[in-house]
């Protein structure tokens, strides 16, 4: 075992052990590969009370379920998180699509027992799996359209319907024993910066503030939220100095105080450029913890064993220099251990949970809204896709594949396709698709000027083109018929399928 070495003034070996273990805690690392690799088992025997799954640890289900059984043989109550919000955002089905939609398609339902079905399921899967604590749901209100990271991952644009849905989410998800993180605290969706790149500001008042991006966190709460992530995003009205993750006045002060929250506090991604290019990984984390995060979430980029090693011994020197008090990293450590004590009390829950697989693909076909226009042929004949590809943010990767074109070949054989990006995307299109029908499948394209470009091409040259809008439905409908999904599931794209073929 790697021990810490003691100050001369002091502390002895088992006050180090416990400072070593109660740093180990608070972290919850990502690693690489689809098994467990035997550092990730050595430390979970000296403290580590959590891991993290990312996309590129998961093969299929029945690989993750082995893999946390490996972990689970070094420690039964570990925590294991995954950032599985469906959707666009998944995990769990990185390599295929999400089998369920994601939050902006269940908020255009407007149904929040549809929503608690949803989440319910899902919470099926990831507890099947081993999962035990879920980095979502996303109860940001997507306030600016053109918020490059959030989108369709909120549920809407209404603080009332976002609260509404946030808490069917949190309540399904629940139910199955799987903890929930409700994200991104204070409020993630007025931003034009990702946080991934650099620090977003929100400059708006106070009493906006309390009445736009506060209700769903409050909703959340209310309904039991075991966990909710920060986001780093400065808050002027809240801290003029210092982003959410790392300010005492949003973390203690707001969300402990004010809010009434006790449950755990978890960072968003520490290697995000917002922290770690502005004050540096290892003291970002110091800070954090600091300030009143419980949880430091790590690993989506970072995954070895020396940046575990590093902020653990990060964070025992600060609390020896008395940067740190020792109570704060005790008790953040406590409510880790905590949150792990109440998903191995409800281990069994997922089991008592009727299994509803056809429940997403419900969801997408309720979702999807179908605009006409004109008097066009029905499509009959195999067809020519066009999908205009932005560039993925890094919450939503580049490994998912999405569209509607494998449907329509499954649906309609002879069907091609073609993915395209940037200026001139619409001339080359027409080129490649002769006589033949075109479906156009878009992504946001009220963000970008190329791909409505090639849509105006399109449609001056063959009128009768199918869109079909997967991303936040803020441009007009046009086209023969327009196809809106609000959001770029696989199930969402079976749904947008179906109706090109239905006319």
């Amino acid at each position: 075992m790697t021990t810490i070495a003691t100050t001369a003034s002091g502390s002895g070996s088992a006050a180090g052990d416990t400072l070593a273990r109660d740093a180990l805690a608070v972290l919850q690392p990502g690693f690489d590969g689809t098994t467990a690799p035997d550092w990730v088992r050595r430390r979970l025997g000296e403290g580590l009370a959590s891991v993290a799954l990312f996309g590129r640890n998961v093969v299929g289900e029945e690989q993750v379920a082995a893999l946390t059984q490996q972990l689970r043989a070094e420690r039964d109550d570990l925590l294991v998180a995954i950032d599985e919000e469906s959707g666009d955002v998944t995990r769990l089905d990185v390599r295929t699509g999400s089998s369920f939609p994601g939050n902006h398609a269940l908020g255009a339902v407007d149904d929040p027992g549809l929503t608690r079905a949803v989440s319910r399921e899902l919470g099926r899967r990831l507890a099947a799996c081993g999962v035990n604590f879920d980095w979502a749901p996303s109860a940001d209100v997507n306030a600016n359209p053109d918020n490059p990271v959030i989108g369709v991952r909120s549920f809407g644009a209404s603080p009332g319907l976002v609260a509404r849905h946030t808490a069917a989410w949190v309540e399904g998800l629940q139910s199955t024993g799987v903890a929930a993180c409700t994200k991104h605290f204070p409020g993630h969706g007025d931003t034009n910066v990702d946080s991934h790149h650099a620090v977003p500001r929100i400059d708006v008042d106070a009493d906006t503030l309390y009445e736009r991006e506060l209700p769903p966190f409050r909703a959340a709460i209310a309904a039991g939220t075991r966990a909710i992530m920060s986001a780093h995003i400065l808050v002027p009205a809240l801290d003029a100095d210092r982003p959410g993750t790392l300010s005492r006045r949003v973390l203690t002060d707001l969300l402990r105080g004010e809010l009434g929250y006790q449950g755990l506090i978890v960072t968003d991604g520490m290697e995000m450029r917002a922290i770690s290019g502005t004050y540096g990984l290892e003291h970002g984390v110091v800070l954090a913890i600091a300030a009143g995060a419980d949880a430091i979430c790590v690993g989506g980029g970072l995954c070895d064993e020396g940046t575990v090693l590093g902020l653990r011994d990060a964070l025992v020197a600060a609390v020896r220099s008395g940067e740190l008090p020792e109570e704060r990293l005790a008790d953040a450590a406590a409510r880790v251990r905590d949150l792990a004590a109440w998903t191995a009390a409800a281990r069994g829950d997922a089991a008592k949970t009727a299994a509803d697989p056809e429940i997403g693909l419900v969801a997408a076909r309720r979702a999807l809204t179908v605009t006409r226009a004109g008097t066009a042929a029905p499509v009959t004949e195999p067809v020519f896709v066009a999908q205009f590809n932005p560039a993925p943010n890094i919450a939503v990767g580049d490994q998912t594949p999405w569209g509607v074109a494998a449907e329509l070949e499954r649906l309609l054989p002879g069907t091609d396709s073609v993915s395209l990006t940037g200026e001139g995307a619409g001339e080359a299109v027409l080129a490649a698709a002769g006589e033949r029908r075109i479906v156009a499948v878009v992504r946001d394209e009220h963000r970008h000027d190329w791909m409505r470009s090639a849509l105006d091409t399109l449609l001056a040259a063959r009128p009768d083109t199918v869109v079909v809008e997967m991303g936040l439905p803020q441009a007009a409908a046009r086209g023969a018929l327009h196809i809106a999904t609000y959001g770029a599931a696989r199930v969402c794209g079976v749904a947008a399928a179906e109706a090109v073929l239905a006319g």
